[in-house]
C-alpha cells in the first residue's frame, strides 16, 4: 500500500487549502517517461474516477487508478524542506533503478 508520511499529508492540506478550484483529492499516478522509464505524477483532482482506488491519510484523500496501483504499492511519499530545495521526494523499495531526482524509476 501507498504510504504519505505526516509532511506530506500536511503539505496536501495546505495545497488543497490553497486551491482557487473544489478539491477532491490527490491523484497519485505512474507513467512511462522519466530518464529511468517511469515517473511519478501528483495533481490535484477535482473528483474521483468509477475505477480508482481511495487511500484516506487523516482526510486527505488519494486516488489511485487500476494501472498505477500495482506500481505505487510499498512506495512512502514524504515532503521535505531544506537547503536543497522543498517538494515531495519518493521512496520506493520496490525500483530497481532510480534516476538522481527521485522522480522516474525502473520496476
Amino acid at each position: 500500500m501507498l504510504v504519505l508520511t505526516e509532511g506530506a499529508i500536511e503539505a496536501v492540506r495546505q495545497v488543497i487549502k490553497g486551491s482557487d478550484e473544489p478539491v477532491a483529492g490527490l491523484r497519485v499516478m505512474v507513467e512511462a517517461g522519466g530518464c529511468q522509464g517511469m515517473r511519478y505524477q501528483l495533481g490535484l483532482e477535482a473528483e474521483m474516477q468509477p475505477d480508482d482506488a481511495v487511500l484516506d491519510f487523516g482526510g486527505v484523500k488519494v486516488f489511485l487508478d487500476p494501472v498505477s496501483a500495482p506500481l505505487l504499492d510499498g512506495v512512502a511519499i514524504d515532503y521535505v524542506d531544506n537547503l536543497e530545495g522543498a517538494g515531495f521526494v519518493f521512496d520506493n523499495p520496490g525500483a530497481k533503478a532510480q534516476c538522481g531526482c527521485g522522480k522516474s524509476f525502473a520496476c
